[in-house]
């Protein structure tokens, strides 16, 4: 089952959606769907909506027995502990109601915001912390689903002070013949895999002695980590508790007026130049310089 909701929807790409789901009330659409296809009608989505916003909520295998991704939207999926969550941003009071209600709030009053406070104050030294040591990471998969579609490379660089230390890249065979649309994609085929390509198991072990313990940075990294997580559990390999940055979260608060906060197009807004899209090393690399931008700002 798939439910997606969409704001502004151009009557363009309401015709195309009926073709696949049906309107049940306006912007809300239903009904089952492929892997494929739904893929195929999310980036759809992506591609044409400029202004609207749009939710898609599908069934899976997992924990939660669902995934959802979003676009153009103030709420946000992250990860905890596994499990994917939305975040709600904090409705903006007027000053006045801000004065009223820090008289009626006692210093202490909620635990999380206690948290969130020490969460703020600490990325505020982080800045200067981030120099000392951090990875980015990046991972290539057949899909979007961790529970169906594999990883076809990983790669981690390990920045301190600012300056590329070390790189670790692995191609990763696949059980499955890649797709057209997926060597269109990232520029990977099934004959690159078969010469350079080695198991997942020991990619997985490389990258987690790769990583120790370091902190993690990555763009919308809730996604490199779920593929990740779901691989090594089922290949039975430790991994470690790293901290992990989000970048996309990031630039969610720091980049006003974009159209979408597609990695290529936050680079686009902050003058980075790309290199090759699509590859796990060269996206570590992106990351590595949106990141460094954001922190400037």
């Amino acid at each position: 089952m798939v439910v997606l909701t969409i704001t502004d929807c151009p009557p363009r790409l309401r015709g195309d959606l009926s073709k696949w789901l049906c309107e049940i009330q306006t912007g809300v659409y239903v009904g089952q769907l492929t892997g494929r296809v739904r893929e195929a009608v999310w980036k759809r989505v992506c591609d044409n909506l400029s202004s609207g916003r749009a939710t898609m909520v599908y069934s899976s295998n997992g924990e939660q027995h669902m995934k959802f991704v979003v676009h153009n939207t103030t709420w946000e999926p992250v990860d905890f502990d596994g499990i994917t969550l939305m975040r709600r941003p904090l409705p903006r009071k007027s000053s006045d109601e801000a004065s009223e209600e820090n008289k009626r709030l006692q210093p202490g009053f909620s635990k999380a915001a206690l948290i969130e406070k020490v969460k703020r104050i600490e990325a505020s030294k982080g800045k200067q912390q981030d120099t000392c040591g951090f990875i980015t990471i990046d991972i290539e998969t057949t899909g979007l689903d961790p529970e169906k579609d594999e990883i076809l490379e990983i790669a981690a660089i390990k920045y301190i002070e600012n300056n590329e230390a070390e790189v670790f890249s692995r191609a990763v065979k696949v059980q499955k013949p890649l797709t057209k649309e997926i060597s269109e994609l990232t520029g990977i085929t099934d004959d690159f895999l078969l010469k350079n390509g080695m198991d997942i198991e020991t990619a997985l072990k490389d990258f987690w002695n790769f990583v120790g313990r370091a902190k993690l940075v990555g763009y919308n990294i809730s996604f490199d980590m779920s593929f990740l997580r779901n691989a090594s559990i089922e290949h039975k390999i430790k991994m470690q508790a790293n901290k992990c940055i989000d970048i996309l979260q990031l630039a969610r608060r720091k980049v006003k007026g974009t159209k979408n906060y597609k990695m290529s197009t936050v680079a686009s807004e902050l003058g980075i130049e790309m290199a090759q899209k699509h590859r796990a090393e060269s996206d570590c690399r992106l990351a590595f310089e949106i990141y460094r931008k954001l922190n400037e700002n």
